[in-house]
């Protein structure tokens, strides 16, 4: 299915411009409308805290939050218009989290666009936003690196494949990115220690299939040397100048991962290039 309609979570955040261009610049490759979902919550106190603060500071709190949240909106509609594709903006401010609003939007899109949490500016109900938003969408979710993503991105791709259903599940959503790259890399990492769920030569059958899509695609088995596979990955990721990983996202249960640590979670953290996760 082609990338027709997409949605990009912009938030309070210094990076929330980088991740609109680099949503803006997806949707004009791909002739795709796109919506953009702004929000903030407001800050939230203890019924014996808040009685004791002003209805008018409170509201200007809102007020200053909403003036802040406008002139990214206005930001946005400026650069879409440049870009000539078709778009639309909403705001929503509040004290729940934004995650209830932009998982229950999320079903309506064919991707959703997510920045990665910066741990210098760490903002009310967001910090874990983009996890989370991946375990319970149900569609692919693009994750755009605090830094931003390089012009044109999604030309060298590579895919992390571990033959499990989640691995299998992005590799479909991202099907309309793979098709357009100049180069896809089906990447393993250490597969030939336990060959359970690869078959005889692992990664080929999953070559073969996006053969099939007229998808030319190199396929590597790196070794994990004693670095992680999340450290594997990335390395190769520099080396080779990949501009897009693709990935399965919680394979094991989020709290194996928070606990002794794991792949998703160590790339949502140091990610250098935009990620495309599913669950």
């Amino acid at each position: 299915m082609p990338l027709k309609n997409l949605l990009v979570h912009l938030d309070l955040r210094k990076a929330a411009g980088k991740r609109a261009d680099a949503a803006i610049a997806l949707a004009a490759a791909h002739d795709a409308h796109l919506t953009a979902l702004l929000t903030a919550m407001t800050p939230s106190f203890p019924g014996y805290v808040a009685i004791a603060i002003p209805d008018e500071v409170r509201a200007q709190t809102e007020a200053e939050i909403r003036r802040s949240l406008a002139l990214i909106e206005q930001s946005f509609r400026n650069k879409a218009e440049a870009a000539g594709i078709k778009y639309e903006a909403h705001t929503e401010v509040g004290v729940a989290s934004p995650l209830g609003s932009l998982v229950l939007n999320s079903r309506y899109f064919d991707l959703t666009i997510l920045g990665q949490a910066d741990p210098s500016e760490p903002v009310l109900g967001e910090n874990s936003l983009a996890e989370d938003a991946v375990l319970s969408c149900g569609r692919g979710v693009l994750v755009v690196p605090y830094v931003g993503a390089s012009k044109g991105f999604g030309q060298r791709v590579m895919v992390a494949w571990d033959a499990s259903r989640e691995a299998a599940r992005a590799v479909a959503d991202a099907m309309p990115l793979l098709e357009r790259a100049e180069a896809v890399t089906i990447a393993t990492v250490s597969a030939g220690e336990s060959r359970h769920g690869h078959g005889r030569l692992p990664a080929t059958d999953i070559a073969t299939h996006l053969a099939r899509h007229g998808i030319a695609v190199d396929v590597k088995n790196f070794i994990d040397i004693e670095i992680g596979v999340a450290n594997t990955l990335l390395s190769r990721i520099a080396d080779q100048g990949v501009d897009l990983l693709v990935m399965g996202a919680y394979g094991h249960s989020r709290l194996r991962e928070v606990i002794l640590g794991g792949v998703t979670q160590n790339i949502l953290k140091t990610m250098t290039v935009p990620v495309l996760m599913s669950h």
